[in-house]
């Protein structure tokens, strides 16, 4: 089955060389593609700015904006039977972008207004078959709270799955995640490394998908 996995940031820039951007490594929805491509299946990696090497076997895409990421995930969506959106996508953007380097005195007492991105995963919702598989991450806090808003996010965006996390596992080599189904199951994964925990994933996920 050919897969798409989202991972790393994204970058929305204020000038050529200030953007607004995230703490995630992309660590995990690397390990996500690895643990895809041991299981046979065929993946396209469209990934934000890392410093990671790229998973042997995957057709990479790389992007910078929320933007630029929806553009090419809705090209590859079509011909994919399940998706892992791991990528933490900046929720807003700069209203405007300067050509030009922004001068220290330009910022002064000044803000930047922010327009909203595109929700990536409810888009490709909306477009998907019913025999497509959504798994979504969630990195919350707030203890129970965090419980309740991934739900809603799951709810809410038609996702099958979504994988919650706490802040800690930004740029960590390990973590715990819960798991919950849009049919009521919840399963605790981890502590453990993100290559396992990432095997574990899509073995809970789409071991039942062609």
């Amino acid at each position: 089955m050919r897969v798409l996995v989202t991972a790393g940031p994204t970058r929305e820039a204020i000038d050529p060389v200030r953007f607004i951007s995230n703490q995630s490594s992309g660590r995990m929805g690397y390990e996500i593609a690895r643990a895809l491509l041991r299981r046979g299946h065929q993946v396209v990696l469209v990934s934000g700015p890392t410093a990671l090497r790229p998973p042997k076997g995957a057709e990479v895409v790389e992007v910078q904006s929320a933007r630029e990421m929806l553009k090419e995930c809705r090209k590859v969506w079509p011909k994919c039977g399940a998706m892992f959106a791991v990528a933490a996508v900046a929720d807003h953007r700069p209203a405007r972008v300067s050509r030009s380097k922004l001068k220290r005195e330009q910022g002064q007492g000044n803000s930047i207004e922010l327009l909203a991105n595109p929700d990536i995963v409810k888009t490709l919702a909306k477009l998907a078959r019913p025999e497509q598989r959504l798994i979504g991450f969630a990195l919350e806090s707030g203890g129970l709270r965090a419980k309740a808003e991934a739900k809603r996010k799951m709810l809410e965006k038609g996702l099958d799955f979504v994988a919650l996390n706490g802040i800690a596992a930004q740029g960590s080599e390990s973590s715990r995640l819960l798991l919950l189904g849009a049919d009521g199951s919840e399963q605790i994964i981890g502590p453990d490394f993100k290559p396992r925990l990432a095997t574990k994933v899509v073995a809970a996920t789409i071991s039942s998908v062609n």
